[in-house]
């Protein structure tokens, strides 16, 4: 399986560890868990990630919204993480019809322990974890709002946070089984797939052997 190896928050080449550093380090970020994304997607690949994930102390979800949109399909999947501290967070990402009628759209499903920072380098906000910013969209919502948006995660209703972002997207966030969760859509407009009764799946809990799998996301490879 070919993969591709990024710092998880500027997305720049990351170094090996060599014998003067134990871990994965990058010239901007200094020690980081490195992010890394398989070039290709397929059920063997899942497979593989989460075999991978299943070696770390505190397993992590890889979020996959089961069943699938219609027209959408799984486009890639990554982890961030090394053989020492194991995985420490995984994305999946999608794509299919954009909602509101408009062409393509992407969505990547981020789940990562407290300090990672892969999924703000995602989202495109400042900062390590989005807890300011949660402060802020829960200030602004006020006290008697609802969130922006609710889904499901693991047969849990979970509400969903927009987060100030780039205009290219929409970033949302909540918490899922413990961890940070992350939804970020390209373009913005298809953030709204968010209001259309989504369910997420934990993959490590079951692939569905229905799952559709379609051509690598280039928001996942790089672009974002």
């Amino acid at each position: 399986m070919g993969v591709t190896v990024s710092c998880p928050r500027c997305a720049a080449q990351v170094r090996k560890p060599d014998l003067m550093h134990s871990s994965w380090r990058c010239d901007d970020c200094g020690d980081v868990p490195p992010f890394h994304v398989a070039e290709h997607i397929s059920a063997e690949i899942v497979g593989t990630v989460l075999r991978e994930s299943a070696t770390s102390a505190e397993r992590i979800p890889l979020w996959c919204p089961w069943p699938l949109p219609a027209g959408w399909m799984v486009t890639g999947v990554g982890w961030s993480g090394d053989d020492r501290s194991g995985v420490r967070a995984t994305a999946l990402a999608c794509s299919g019809p954009e909602p509101l009628g408009g062409g393509p759209a992407d969505l990547v499903l981020i789940a990562e322990q407290p300090g990672v920072g892969l999924g703000t380098r995602f989202a495109g906000i400042p900062g390590i974890d989005p807890g300011h910013l949660l402060s802020e969209a829960l200030a602004d919502r006020g006290s008697h709002a609802g969130p922006h948006a609710k889904i499901k995660a693991a047969g849990h209703p979970t509400p969903l946070w927009c987060v100030k972002s780039p205009e290219d997207r929409s970033a949302y966030v909540s918490e899922a089984k413990g961890m940070w969760l992350y939804a970020v859509a390209w373009p913005a407009s298809a953030g709204y797939l968010l209001a259309e009764h989504v369910v997420l799946h934990d993959l490590s809990e079951g692939v569905p052997p229905e799952l559709v799998f379609g051509a690598p996301s280039p928001y996942l490879h790089g672009r974002a």
